[in-house]
């Protein structure tokens, strides 16, 4: 039974052991992809992120965080990021992290959840978006230089949550 629960300092070794494929691969996240352990992790457990672990028992599926998209005036706004280990894709884990994600941000009081930069040939994740009432209401020409596939669209998507 797949379970959500805050990330804590007992999780790194996990976190990182799903976060440093993802980032090495440089197809999804503009993040430097010799980022080291220790700041891919400050990245995405520290600041005004608030990590999540999915697991299922002892292990570890896949990692979220949440965070005000914009300080100030456009802190009602959240974003998230989102990985999946490789054993556990296709297996809803993502859906699953998204939905904690959606009930966060209301929980938190966030009006609307925004995607800043949705590299355009993470196919997979633009259509679990889309089939969650994702809209794209951007596209930045060229902003990603894909290893295999060259520069690529950055997309930008938004939902409103219910009020």
């Amino acid at each position: 039974m797949i379970q959500i629960s805050p990330a804590t300092n007992a999780d790194q070794d996990a976190i990182w052991a799903i976060l440093e494929p993802v980032f090495r691969a440089g197809d999804t996240y503009a993040i430097d992809p010799d980022i080291s352990r220790e700041n891919a992790l400050s990245y995405w457990m520290e600041g005004n992120h608030s990590a999540f672990v999915c697991h299922d028992g002892n292990t570890v599926l896949g990692t979220y965080y949440i965070c005000p998209n914009q300080a100030g005036n456009g802190a009602h706004i959240c974003n998230c990021g989102f990985a999946t280990s490789n054993a556990a894709q296709g297996k809803g884990v993502a859906r699953a992290m998204l939905d904690h994600a959606l009930t966060t941000a209301t929980t938190k009081q966030f009006r609307a959840m925004q995607f800043n930069f949705v590299v355009a040939s993470n196919t997979r994740a633009i259509a679990i978006w889309q089939r969650n009432g994702f809209d794209v209401i951007g596209r930045i020409p060229d902003a990603f230089d894909h290893p295999q596939n060259g520069m690529v669209d950055a997309l930008i998507m938004y939902r409103k949550l219910d009020e």
